[in-house]
This record gives structure tokens, sequence and C-alpha cells, in this order.
């Protein structure tokens, strides 16, 4: 950012998020990239100083977001970044007027764009039972996918959340584990028996062997024995599912909402998969329930004799 009065109060946010909300270092990122990207497009119109800014500005700076591509030739943006740059832009500006550094809020009024509604894409209990059996036990690393996956899937973690555990997170004897979610809130999340025999296995038979000097408490390292990130789990597990001969791609967040979706479908209340997924509303995780009342509906149309139309009968 550059050294206008605007770009080191942004800068004095970015602080606060980190220092304050405990915001995840991925967060944080998108806040840096959408508050830079605001921050020239004000000084571009000689805007410099937090106090000067007006709903007409935050709007055109929204219309201007909307309007962008990723690159020559590229798309625009989806909504879903037009909403949440101009959601790092509400949020700064309500810094500020906490702070004292203005006497209002010029974001109050604007209109967040609308979003459209997208529903999760579970993935079929035989695609995920294929996707556990596709790491080969035999190897260390094998025995790590596996484990990794099976908490994925049998726990229902977001990925960072997986990525972030230690050793003394872990009570396998008690079934259950200390999960850091969003906003630094913790919660205690049950290990199926599936789960709890695939980390025993991998802590015992695999991770000794993936231990180094780097390692410390990380439940899951990689070969050189750091902790395991984000972009290495997605990628193994992408390669998996291609093993698994599933046809579209798979993310770690395709077996958290397999999670919750089988949950709900085998009888679970909403509200017991809200604490267990750590959503801070249940109107988040509802959003399962709409996908579950489509399956049935669908195990309807397919199953029903008088749901598919006419019989053939004259």
């Amino acid at each position: 950012m550059s050294g206008s009065e605007l770009a080191r109060d942004a800068e004095r946010f970015l602080v606060y998020v980190v220092a304050e909300r405990g915001l995840s270092d991925h967060t944080v990122a998108a806040y840096r990239r959408d508050l830079g990207r605001y921050v020239t497009f004000l000084a571009k119109r000689d805007v410099t100083r937090p106090q000067d800014v007006d709903p007409s500005l935050v709007r055109s700076f929204v219309a201007s977001v909307s309007a962008s591509t990723h690159g020559p030739g590229a798309g625009p943006y989806a909504a879903t970044s037009v909403a949440r740059a101009l959601s790092a832009v509400r949020s700064f500006h309500r810094f500020l007027l906490r702070e004292g550094i203005v006497e209002r809020d010029p974001t109050i009024d604007v209109v967040r764009p609308r979003l459209p509604r997208a529903l999760p894409h579970p993935l079929g209990i035989d695609e995920v039972e294929r996707l556990l059996e596709a790491p080969d036990p035999s190897t260390p690393i094998g025995l790590r996918d596996r484990a990794i996956m099976e908490v994925l899937y049998g726990a229902g973690l977001r990925i960072s959340e997986l990525t972030g555990l230690d050793v003394d997170d872990l009570d396998l004897d008690d079934g259950s584990m200390r999960v850091l979610g969003k906003g630094g809130k913790e919660r205690e999340v049950p290990i199926g028996h599936h789960a709890r025999e695939a980390l025993e296995r991998y802590l015992t038979r695999a991770r000794p062997s993936l231990v180094g000097p780097r390692t410390r408490g990380a439940v899951f390292l990689n070969a050189r024995g750091g902790r395991l990130t984000r972009q290495s789990c997605a990628r193994l597990l992408a390669t998996y599912a291609t093993a698994a001969d599933i046809a579209r791609r798979v993310s770690p967040h395709d077996l958290r909402h397999s999670f919750a979706t089988h949950l709900l479908e085998g009888g679970a209340d909403v509200r017991v998969v809200q604490e267990l997924l750590g959503h801070a509303s249940v109107a988040t995780t509802q959003i399962y329930t709409l996908v579950t009342k489509e399956h049935l509906r669908e195990v309807y149309r397919t199953a029903h004799p008088r749901a598919r139309g006419r019989t053939g009968r004259g």
C-alpha cells in the first residue's frame, strides 16, 4: 500500500484483525489484497484520508470490482469475490469508527451484491469409500493420507483445522480431538471408529519415519518433517479422487460437505451438526438440509412407480 493516511490506517486495521480477532493467515491475506485495491482506487481519485470517503465512493469501488476481470481474456469477478471485497471495506470503516478516527461509516447504506445460492456437492457414500481405500497402506505416506481423509470425513474438519492439529490435541482413548476453528474458537469433536484406527496406525507406524528437526507437535507431516500445508492436502486429495475413478474434482471441503450431509440423511439433528461443524449460526448449517431434501426427491423420482410419469398401461 502507499504511504497515505488511508494506507496507514489500513495497516493498523490488519494488525488489529490479527491480534484482536485472531483471523487466519488466509483471511488476513484476502483482507490485505482487498484493502490494497481499495486504497489504490481512492488514491486515483485524490482521496487519501478516511474522513473524505463518502457512500458514493464506496459504491463506485464495488462497481469497479464487479466490472473487473482476473486478467486479459479472463472472466469477471464472481459475486462472492465482490461481496468479500465490500465486507473487507465495511469492516475497515467500522474499525475506524470504533477507534474515533471518523465520525460516520460510509458503507452503512451500501447494498451487498446478491449472491447466488450455491448448494454443496457431497460425495456419495460409495465414492467416499472408494476414496478412502485409494492410499497404499504399505507406505508411510499412504497411512498418513488415509488418516487425513478419514479425519476430514469422519470429523468434518476444515482443512485449516486439520493441518493445524497438534499431537496434544488428540485424545484417542476418549475418541475426541480439540480443534481450533474460525476466529480462534475452540471446540471438541468426536473421532469415529475408522478415523481413530487410521490415526493410530499413522501415529505408530508412519509418523515416526517422517519426523524431522522442524516437526515440533504437528500431527500431519510432509516428507521433510514439516507441517503439511493446505495446498498439499488439496493436491493429494485430487490425486486419490482420480485413482478412485471419481469423475469430478474433489476438494477437502467436499469431505466436510459429505460429513454434514450424510449425518443429516442418517437422522442427526441440525443443531448437533452445527456444533460439530463449528458454525456460528444454524442458518449456515441449514443449507445441508436443502441438499438432503433434493436427495430425497431424486430417490423418490427414481424409485416410486407413480413418480416417473406414464407406466405404459393403456
